[in-house]
């Protein structure tokens, strides 16, 4: 979607009343432990949170007073709602920028979620992965894999794409290795795997609508100011 067009749609989202009234900033949060994560830094810098803190189904939350809106939507659809602009902001994991591939400006590492997206297997093979013709690639993050070992590698790869458990793979022989996020590497040891190579480190990042950024510059940059301050 061009910006010309991306500000037409913007208008319209945002200005249906007709009026001159100040709009809403529209955030748009994973649902789980980064929007935990998130609703604290939000409350740091002044926004009130509240309601996102009892316990209710409901999905979007709302502070008057700064007009700001609070949408929770899940982890992978976090880069579509601010890349179509039905938010403005979005706080959301590298991992998922990475895979989703959206058009978007990303603002500011909040350094929270950190881990490592990674090359896995048996030690047996450690030696041997670059010597492997064909390789099969079970992961969550098909993209993140390809890019990793065809583009910058060069290698040809065949991926399987599961959604979930990919330690199993190379146990049951449906993978030579695996791309998967780690964080302690608990659970690879647990199943006799060990790392063989870092692709990248992820961590949450804040991430702001192409167009929003020209249309609300000024109070965009205010909570990416202060957001900032705090990390």
């Amino acid at each position: 979607m061009s910006d010309d067009i991306g500000i037409l749609v913007y208008i319209i989202m945002k200005n249906d009343d007709g009026g001159m009234s100040m709009k809403y900033i529209t955030i748009a949060l994973a649902k789980g432990r980064l929007a935990d994560l998130s609703i604290e830094i939000f409350e740091s810098i002044g926004l009130n949170c509240s309601e996102m803190k009892e316990k209710s189904r409901k999905l979007i939350f709302t502070d008057e007073e700064k007009k700001v809106k609070f949408i929770l939507v899940k982890a992978s659809d976090v880069p579509t709602y601010v890349e179509y602009g039905a938010a403005d902001i979005g706080i959301v994991g590298k991992d998922t920028l990475l895979e989703e591939g959206r058009n978007l400006y990303e603002m500011v590492n909040l350094k929270f979620g950190a881990c490592k997206m990674v090359v896995a297997g048996p030690q047996e093979l450690k030696d041997e992965l670059d010597n492997l013709n064909n390789k099969r690639v079970a992961t969550k993050y098909p993209h993140i894999a390809r890019d990793y070992f065809q583009i910058k590698k060069g290698q040809t790869i065949e991926i399987i794409k599961l959604n979930g458990s990919v330690e199993l793979a190379p146990l049951v022989g449906l993978s030579e290795v695996i791309v998967d996020i780690v964080e302690s590497g608990k659970t690879l040891h647990e199943n006799g795997l060990i790392v063989f190579e870092e692709i990248c480190d992820i961590s949450a990042r804040l991430v702001v609508n192409r167009v929003s950024m020209k249309m609300e510059k000024e109070r965009i940059m205010e909570i990416v100011k202060k957001v900032k301050e705090k990390i």
